[in-house]
Protein backbone atom coordinates (compact mmCIF):
# COMPACT_ATOMS: atom_id res chain seq x y z
CA UNK A 1 0.00 0.00 0.00
CA UNK A 2 1.37 3.78 -0.47
CA UNK A 3 1.36 5.54 2.69
CA UNK A 4 -0.94 8.18 2.68
CA UNK A 5 0.29 11.84 2.62
CA UNK A 6 -1.80 14.62 3.26
CA UNK A 7 -3.14 16.63 0.52
CA UNK A 8 -2.80 15.69 -3.36
CA UNK A 9 -2.54 18.81 -5.72
CA UNK A 10 -5.82 18.26 -8.22
CA UNK A 11 -6.40 20.62 -10.79
CA UNK A 12 -4.60 23.63 -9.07
CA UNK A 13 -5.95 22.66 -5.73
CA UNK A 14 -4.62 20.64 -2.81
CA UNK A 15 -7.88 18.25 -1.77
CA UNK A 16 -7.52 15.74 0.86
CA UNK A 17 -5.89 12.78 -0.27
CA UNK A 18 -9.11 10.67 0.24
CA UNK A 19 -11.15 13.18 -2.50
CA UNK A 20 -8.79 12.92 -4.99
CA UNK A 21 -11.24 10.97 -7.55
CA UNK A 22 -12.47 10.73 -10.93
CA UNK A 23 -15.07 9.54 -12.61
CA UNK A 24 -15.60 6.13 -13.56
CA UNK A 25 -16.16 6.77 -17.45
CA UNK A 26 -12.88 9.07 -17.05
CA UNK A 27 -11.48 8.24 -20.72
CA UNK A 28 -8.10 7.40 -19.27
CA UNK A 29 -9.41 4.52 -17.07
CA UNK A 30 -10.64 2.89 -20.16
CA UNK A 31 -8.01 3.68 -23.06
CA UNK A 32 -5.00 4.83 -21.09
CA UNK A 33 -4.28 7.95 -22.57
CA UNK A 34 -2.24 9.16 -19.76
CA UNK A 35 0.85 10.49 -19.32
CA UNK A 36 3.06 10.68 -15.85
CA UNK A 37 7.11 10.80 -14.54
CA UNK A 38 8.40 9.63 -11.35
CA UNK A 39 10.42 11.74 -9.60
CA UNK A 40 12.66 11.24 -5.69
CA UNK A 41 13.32 14.02 -3.72
CA UNK A 42 16.00 13.29 -1.06
CA UNK A 43 17.33 14.63 2.39
CA UNK A 44 21.02 15.92 1.71
CA UNK A 45 23.68 15.81 3.98
CA UNK A 46 23.63 19.24 5.07
CA UNK A 47 19.78 18.73 6.50
CA UNK A 48 18.30 20.25 3.75
CA UNK A 49 15.95 18.81 1.00
CA UNK A 50 15.97 18.23 -2.98
CA UNK A 51 14.19 17.15 -5.72
CA UNK A 52 16.28 15.55 -8.40
CA UNK A 53 16.73 17.06 -11.59
CA UNK A 54 12.71 18.62 -11.67
CA UNK A 55 13.16 20.46 -14.88
CA UNK A 56 14.01 17.71 -16.89
CA UNK A 57 11.11 15.59 -15.20
CA UNK A 58 8.78 18.40 -16.12
CA UNK A 59 10.28 18.76 -19.19
CA UNK A 60 9.60 15.17 -20.33
CA UNK A 61 6.12 15.01 -19.05
CA UNK A 62 5.11 17.92 -21.44
CA UNK A 63 7.30 15.94 -24.18
CA UNK A 64 5.30 13.09 -23.59
CA UNK A 65 2.14 14.86 -23.72
CA UNK A 66 2.65 16.88 -27.27
CA UNK A 67 4.04 13.10 -28.40
CA UNK A 68 -0.05 12.25 -27.27
CA UNK A 69 -1.34 15.25 -28.93
CA UNK A 70 -2.55 16.49 -24.94
CA UNK A 71 -2.54 19.78 -23.86
CA UNK A 72 -1.86 20.48 -20.36
CA UNK A 73 -3.46 23.16 -19.12
CA UNK A 74 -1.00 24.58 -17.17
CA UNK A 75 2.51 25.66 -17.65
CA UNK A 76 5.88 23.83 -17.00
CA UNK A 77 7.16 26.78 -14.62
CA UNK A 78 3.39 26.26 -12.85
CA UNK A 79 3.54 22.53 -12.48
CA UNK A 80 6.86 22.45 -11.56
CA UNK A 81 5.98 25.16 -8.43
CA UNK A 82 2.90 23.17 -7.76
CA UNK A 83 5.20 20.06 -7.55
CA UNK A 84 7.35 21.84 -4.75
CA UNK A 85 4.23 22.98 -2.95
CA UNK A 86 2.89 19.63 -2.61
CA UNK A 87 6.34 18.82 -1.16
CA UNK A 88 5.71 21.49 1.32
CA UNK A 89 2.03 21.29 2.06
CA UNK A 90 2.66 17.78 3.06
CA UNK A 91 6.25 18.09 5.10
CA UNK A 92 7.74 15.91 3.06
CA UNK A 93 11.88 16.02 3.31
CA UNK A 94 11.86 12.72 1.33
CA UNK A 95 9.88 10.48 -1.08
CA UNK A 96 8.35 9.91 -4.06
CA UNK A 97 6.64 12.50 -6.38
CA UNK A 98 4.29 11.08 -9.32
CA UNK A 99 3.06 14.11 -11.46
CA UNK A 100 -0.32 12.58 -13.93
CA UNK A 101 -2.04 14.15 -16.46
CA UNK A 102 -4.84 12.62 -18.49
CA UNK A 103 -8.27 12.88 -20.22
CA UNK A 104 -10.88 13.24 -18.14
CA UNK A 105 -14.64 12.43 -18.26
CA UNK A 106 -17.14 13.57 -21.17
CA UNK A 107 -16.92 12.04 -24.46
CA UNK A 108 -16.98 7.90 -24.25
CA UNK A 109 -15.11 6.29 -27.66
CA UNK A 110 -11.80 5.75 -28.64
CA UNK A 111 -11.79 9.70 -29.96
CA UNK A 112 -11.11 11.62 -26.80
CA UNK A 113 -12.94 14.50 -28.44
CA UNK A 114 -12.93 17.67 -26.49
CA UNK A 115 -12.60 15.96 -23.20
CA UNK A 116 -10.77 17.46 -20.60
CA UNK A 117 -6.76 17.17 -19.94
CA UNK A 118 -6.78 16.36 -15.97
CA UNK A 119 -3.25 16.57 -13.83
CA UNK A 120 -2.75 15.33 -10.34
CA UNK A 121 0.45 15.75 -8.22
CA UNK A 122 0.70 13.08 -5.13
CA UNK A 123 3.82 12.74 -3.14
CA UNK A 124 4.54 9.82 -0.91
CA UNK A 125 7.74 8.18 1.10
CA UNK A 126 9.13 5.61 -0.73
CA UNK A 127 12.12 3.81 -0.11
CA UNK A 128 14.15 1.28 -2.21
CA UNK A 129 11.62 0.34 -5.18
CA UNK A 130 13.03 -3.36 -5.12
CA UNK A 131 13.55 -3.83 -2.01
CA UNK A 132 16.58 -2.39 0.65
CA UNK A 133 18.42 -5.97 0.26
CA UNK A 134 18.48 -5.58 -3.53
CA UNK A 135 20.63 -2.05 -3.58
CA UNK A 136 23.22 -4.03 -1.99
CA UNK A 137 23.06 -8.34 -3.08
CA UNK A 138 21.60 -7.26 -6.41
CA UNK A 139 18.27 -8.93 -8.17
CA UNK A 140 17.71 -12.11 -10.11
CA UNK A 141 16.36 -11.69 -13.63
CA UNK A 142 13.78 -13.41 -16.54
CA UNK A 143 14.06 -12.47 -20.11
CA UNK A 144 10.60 -11.68 -20.74
CA UNK A 145 8.32 -13.99 -23.11
CA UNK A 146 7.01 -10.51 -24.11
CA UNK A 147 8.96 -7.74 -26.86
CA UNK A 148 8.99 -3.85 -26.01
CA UNK A 149 6.69 -2.17 -28.27
CA UNK A 150 8.02 -1.21 -32.06
CA UNK A 151 8.68 2.12 -31.98
CA UNK A 152 5.66 3.00 -34.65
CA UNK A 153 3.13 0.66 -32.05
CA UNK A 154 3.48 2.62 -29.62
CA UNK A 155 5.34 6.00 -28.51
CA UNK A 156 8.13 4.50 -26.83
CA UNK A 157 9.82 8.01 -26.31
CA UNK A 158 6.65 9.07 -24.11
CA UNK A 159 6.35 7.92 -20.66
CA UNK A 160 2.55 7.36 -21.62
CA UNK A 161 0.08 5.12 -19.18
CA UNK A 162 -1.15 2.90 -21.93
CA UNK A 163 2.39 2.18 -22.73
CA UNK A 164 2.96 -0.11 -19.25
CA UNK A 165 0.55 -2.37 -20.14
CA UNK A 166 3.26 -3.98 -21.29
CA UNK A 167 5.57 -3.51 -18.49
CA UNK A 168 2.68 -5.25 -16.42
CA UNK A 169 3.04 -8.65 -18.31
CA UNK A 170 6.35 -9.01 -17.81
CA UNK A 171 6.38 -8.41 -14.66
CA UNK A 172 3.54 -10.25 -13.49
CA UNK A 173 5.35 -13.17 -15.72
CA UNK A 174 8.50 -12.85 -14.23
CA UNK A 175 7.28 -12.75 -10.40
CA UNK A 176 5.14 -15.11 -10.86
CA UNK A 177 8.26 -17.55 -11.99
CA UNK A 178 10.78 -16.51 -9.00
CA UNK A 179 12.12 -13.49 -10.10
CA UNK A 180 12.89 -10.23 -9.05
CA UNK A 181 12.03 -8.33 -12.24
CA UNK A 182 11.33 -8.85 -16.06
CA UNK A 183 14.51 -7.71 -18.50
CA UNK A 184 12.63 -7.36 -21.97
CA UNK A 185 13.79 -7.12 -25.83
CA UNK A 186 12.92 -4.99 -28.66
CA UNK A 187 11.39 -6.71 -31.36
CA UNK A 188 14.40 -7.65 -33.10
CA UNK A 189 15.70 -9.34 -30.12
CA UNK A 190 17.99 -7.22 -28.84
CA UNK A 191 18.13 -5.88 -25.27
CA UNK A 192 16.08 -3.17 -24.81
CA UNK A 193 15.25 -2.10 -20.78
CA UNK A 194 13.29 -3.66 -17.65
CA UNK A 195 9.70 -2.83 -16.92
CA UNK A 196 10.43 0.54 -15.35
CA UNK A 197 14.31 0.59 -15.49
CA UNK A 198 16.81 1.26 -18.51
CA UNK A 199 19.54 -0.84 -18.32
CA UNK A 200 23.77 -1.24 -18.23
CA UNK A 201 26.39 -3.92 -19.05
CA UNK A 202 29.46 -4.03 -18.19
CA UNK A 203 32.68 -5.66 -19.95
CA UNK A 204 36.24 -5.47 -19.89
CA UNK A 205 35.85 -1.93 -18.19
CA UNK A 206 33.46 -0.52 -20.88
CA UNK A 207 29.95 0.17 -20.29
CA UNK A 208 27.41 -0.27 -22.28
CA UNK A 209 23.68 0.90 -22.46
CA UNK A 210 21.23 0.85 -24.82
CA UNK A 211 20.93 3.13 -27.45
CA UNK A 212 17.93 5.37 -27.69
CA UNK A 213 15.92 3.07 -30.30
CA UNK A 214 12.97 1.54 -28.21
CA UNK A 215 13.28 2.76 -24.86
CA UNK A 216 12.47 5.52 -22.77
CA UNK A 217 15.24 8.27 -22.67
CA UNK A 218 15.52 7.61 -18.64
CA UNK A 219 16.99 11.01 -16.93
CA UNK A 220 18.80 8.58 -14.42
CA UNK A 221 20.13 6.93 -17.60
CA UNK A 222 21.09 10.39 -18.74
CA UNK A 223 22.96 10.68 -15.01
CA UNK A 224 24.82 7.91 -14.72
CA UNK A 225 26.42 8.48 -18.39
CA UNK A 226 27.23 11.64 -17.35
CA UNK A 227 28.97 10.46 -13.68
CA UNK A 228 30.86 7.47 -15.44
CA UNK A 229 32.26 9.74 -18.24
CA UNK A 230 33.49 12.28 -15.64
CA UNK A 231 35.02 9.39 -13.74
CA UNK A 232 37.01 8.21 -16.97
CA UNK A 233 35.07 5.48 -17.46
CA UNK A 234 34.27 4.25 -21.64
CA UNK A 235 30.40 4.48 -21.79
CA UNK A 236 29.27 3.38 -25.39
CA UNK A 237 25.39 3.42 -26.61
CA UNK A 238 25.49 0.03 -28.75
CA UNK A 239 22.99 -2.90 -29.58
CA UNK A 240 23.37 -6.00 -27.72
CA UNK A 241 22.01 -9.77 -27.42
CA UNK A 242 20.98 -11.41 -24.10
CA UNK A 243 23.72 -13.99 -24.81
CA UNK A 244 26.68 -10.98 -24.54
CA UNK A 245 24.68 -9.88 -21.18
CA UNK A 246 25.26 -13.57 -19.74
CA UNK A 247 28.65 -12.94 -20.56
CA UNK A 248 28.85 -9.67 -18.52
CA UNK A 249 31.20 -8.70 -15.70
CA UNK A 250 28.76 -6.63 -14.53
CA UNK A 251 25.20 -5.52 -15.04
CA UNK A 252 22.44 -2.96 -13.61
CA UNK A 253 19.15 -1.30 -13.66
CA UNK A 254 18.84 2.20 -12.83
CA UNK A 255 15.67 4.56 -12.71
CA UNK A 256 14.46 7.23 -10.47
CA UNK A 257 12.62 4.40 -8.42
CA UNK A 258 14.81 1.54 -8.86
CA UNK A 259 18.11 4.02 -8.54
CA UNK A 260 20.97 2.06 -9.37
CA UNK A 261 20.47 -2.04 -8.70
CA UNK A 262 22.87 -4.71 -9.28
CA UNK A 263 21.50 -7.22 -11.80
CA UNK A 264 23.09 -10.39 -10.09
CA UNK A 265 21.41 -13.33 -12.17
CA UNK A 266 19.69 -13.45 -15.89
CA UNK A 267 17.68 -16.59 -17.12
CA UNK A 268 19.95 -18.75 -14.11
CA UNK A 269 23.40 -17.40 -15.17
CA UNK A 270 25.03 -16.21 -12.51
CA UNK A 271 26.95 -12.24 -13.61
CA UNK A 272 30.07 -11.95 -12.77
CA UNK A 273 30.64 -12.73 -9.20
CA UNK A 274 26.91 -13.04 -8.54
CA UNK A 275 26.62 -9.38 -6.46
CA UNK A 276 27.03 -6.00 -7.44
CA UNK A 277 30.68 -5.48 -8.94
CA UNK A 278 32.92 -2.45 -8.58
CA UNK A 279 32.06 -0.49 -11.05
CA UNK A 280 28.12 -0.75 -10.17
CA UNK A 281 29.15 0.20 -6.35
CA UNK A 282 31.71 3.06 -7.36
CA UNK A 283 28.75 4.34 -10.08
CA UNK A 284 26.06 3.62 -6.99
CA UNK A 285 28.23 5.48 -4.77
CA UNK A 286 28.78 8.64 -6.93
CA UNK A 287 24.98 8.63 -7.64
CA UNK A 288 24.00 8.99 -4.19
CA UNK A 289 26.38 11.41 -3.34
CA UNK A 290 24.94 13.76 -6.55
CA UNK A 291 21.02 13.41 -5.21
CA UNK A 292 21.77 14.03 -1.91
CA UNK A 293 24.47 16.99 -2.32
CA UNK A 294 27.18 15.43 -1.66
CA UNK A 295 29.00 16.16 -4.58
CA UNK A 296 29.14 20.24 -5.70
CA UNK A 297 29.84 19.18 -9.42
CA UNK A 298 26.50 17.93 -9.89
CA UNK A 299 24.28 20.82 -7.69
CA UNK A 300 23.26 22.03 -10.74
CA UNK A 301 20.74 18.65 -10.70
CA UNK A 302 19.45 19.58 -7.55
CA UNK A 303 16.41 21.95 -7.03
CA UNK A 304 16.56 22.53 -3.31
CA UNK A 305 13.38 23.72 -0.76
CA UNK A 306 12.78 24.02 2.52
CA UNK A 307 9.61 22.92 4.56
Amino acid sequence: MVQKSETIWFDGKQIPWDEANVHVLTHALHYGVGVFEGIRAYRCADGSSAVFRLREHVQRLFSSAKILRMEIPFTEDAIFDAIVETLQRNKLAEGYIRPLSFVGAGAMGVYPGDNPVQTIIAVWPWGAYLGAEALEKGIRVKTSSFARHHVNAMMTKAKASGNYVNSVLAKMEAKADGYDEALMLDVSGFVSEATGENIFMVRNGVIKTTPLTSILDGITRNSLMTLARDLGYEVVEQQFTRDELYVADEAFFCGTAAEVTPIREVDRRVIGKGSAGPVTKHLQQEYFKAVKGDNPRYDHWLHRYAL
